[in-house]
């Protein structure tokens, strides 16, 4: 999804600020880069202002803090459970920033042989010059690198950041491990260059090959994002609207809808509908539930529509691999959710309108890396490892878990 949550928090956001004597959540020590932050500090305030003036694309600031005092302590405690996941001293390190360009925003995938995360730019905005005339384009770090500065809060200028040589992925928006190499889904550009998969050696010269590109003679609309299912390899991948939305992709000629790729078969099968604007998915980690997105509250340049979904909603998954029993999981209070994964405790993980935020597998809302900005998407590299995009800024983390992505062999 290109400028979906880069806009989220453009507006100017509204500071609300009363003095309140915290309640500890427990006693166990906070780490340095740490808060707590009560519920009960906000559950009533003195002044609840309108719609027009405190919603989804402005900035919520607890009483009793401002925008410096919550992105120096990055790491929000919303729950005790949230301890579990950030350890006794979790690092949010700046490693980039482009200025005006939003390089790092989505399609990130960890390469575990070389050890680097690859992502890429967001695709249909004018601050990049992407979409129709130009597509974006992939980059990637070394992990390492960043986590050899991780004990600075701004190591900008650090970690050097590589441009991939892959012209023919027209405009990437979601990408995933598969079959040993990297999966791009890519939304295409103009009514010719539909969106396809394409396959991508993670090592140089970047061979591509595209292994799906239409659906029974149809174009498909804008693919968004992909997944492997661990209980069987497939890949299941969401085609959304956005490239419509940003104007280089034509109107679309298919519902909205989730589908599920065999690699070995070629066969591709619709699994679920009835989105607003699909965008993320994932998985649990052995695969039982999948999580989606739906985005609908914003629709690009058409602008915010507060009462469709900010949402992300949870499928059981059976057996033979479709989708049943959809139900709401957790609805975004800032921006809406966009990249999505899973740790290996099973807590979900969204990119959202002031960072990244941290549901535990109930749905209850545990913690959040606030960067005071969106962040559209993230990945865990391993265990303890987190990079993190924010658009113009691109971020790494150390945390006590790792990421559950499955990394298919099949």
């Amino acid at each position: 999804m290109a400028s979906l949550l880069l806009l989220a928090v453009l507006a100017p956001c509204v500071v609300q600020t009363y003095s309140v004597n915290h309640e500890q959540l427990s006693k166990r020590e906070v780490p340095d880069q740490a808060q707590i932050i009560s519920w009960k500090s906000f559950n009533v305030l003195p002044n609840v202002l309108p719609p027009t003036l405190s919603n989804a694309s402005t900035l919520f600031i607890p009483p009793g803090y401002d925008l410096e005092s919550l992105t120096d302590k990055p790491f929000h405690i919303y729950d005790d459970e949230f301890y579990d996941v950030i350890g006794t001293n979790p690092t949010l390190t700046l490693i980039a920033n482009a200025g005006t360009n939003p390089l790092f925003h989505e399609a990130t995938v960890w390469y575990p042989p070389t050890d680097d995360m690859f992502f890429a730019q967001n695709a249909g905005v004018p601050a990049a010059g992407t979409g129709l005339n130009k597509s974006n384009i992939i980059m990637k770090i070394s992990v390492p690198e960043a986590a050899a500065v991780s004990h600075l809060r701004n190591a900008t200028g650090s970690v050097k950041i590589q441009t991939v040589d892959a012209p023919a992925i027209k405009n990437t928006n979601g990408g995933t491990n598969f079959q040993g190499q990297i999966l791009f889904l890519a939304e295409g550009q103009g009514d010719n260059e539909t969106s396809n998969l394409v396959l991508m050696n993670p090592r140089e010269p970047y061979n591509t090959t595209v292994v799906l590109n239409n659906y029974f003679g149809r174009q498909f609309n804008s693919f968004d994002d992909g997944a492997v299912n661990p209980r069987n390899g497939e890949l299941y991948f969401t085609d959304s609207l956005y490239g419509y939305l940003q104007d280089f992709r034509p109107a679309p000629g298919l519902r909205l809808q989730i589908y599920r790729y065999n690699g070995d078969t070629g066969a591709v099968a619709a699994v679920a509908d009835g989105y607003s604007l699909l965008n993320g998915i994932t998985f649990s980690p052995n695969g039982s539930y999948a999580y989606v997105t739906d985005t609908g509250a914003f629709a690009g340049v058409w602008g915010w529509n507060l009462t469709r979904p900010a949402s992300i909603y949870r499928y059981d998954v059976k057996e033979d691999g479709t989708f049943e029993n959809r139900k709401l999981f957790a609805y975004t209070e800032s921006g809406v959710a966009d990249g999505i994964h899973t740790d290996s405790k099973g807590n979900v993980y969204g990119g959202c309108g002031d960072g990244v935020h941290i549901w535990n597998p109930s749905g209850k809302l545990i913690g959040k890396i606030f960067l005071g900005k969106t962040s559209a998407n993230f990945q865990f590299a391993g265990e303890g490892r987190l990079v993190i995009l924010a658009e113009e800024e691109l971020y790494y983390a150390t945390v006590a878990v790792g990421g559950s992505q499955y990394i298919s062999d099949v």
